[in-house]
């Protein structure tokens, strides 16, 4: 039975794609949603190539200056890690985030 839970559990990990595995994990006990956040890129950098390129410019390198959240949440929560991803990886990552809360398809 254990066999079977853990190939259960290791196609479900499969099937996720690589937004689920390596972005969504990390924000689900922070204050502000991964849509808040996606809002905020969307307000600071309005154009869909603008956004992706910024928000992989940061996530491959992340300073305070650079982030977008307020110095409460850093000061409480700090400023992420550097991204472990290939630019390739990112690029997947970065493109599923966007479909997932890209507001013009919200709006037909």
């Amino acid at each position: 039975m254990a066999l079977l839970n853990a190939m259960g559990s290791n196609l479900q990990a499969q099937e996720k794609n690589i937004y689920e595995r390596n972005c969504i994990p990390c924000h689900l006990y922070l204050p502000s949603s991964l849509e808040r956040m996606f809002m905020n890129y969307l307000k600071t950098y309005s154009g869909e190539q603008t956004f992706k390129a910024s928000l992989k410019v940061f996530l491959k390198n992340p300073t305070e200056k650079d982030s977008l959240m307020s110095n409460m949440f850093i000061e409480h929560f700090s400023v992420k890690d550097r991204s472990q991803l290939s630019d390739e990886e990112l690029d997947e990552a970065i493109d599923i985030y966007w479909k997932t809360y890209d507001v013009r398809k919200k709006l037909h």
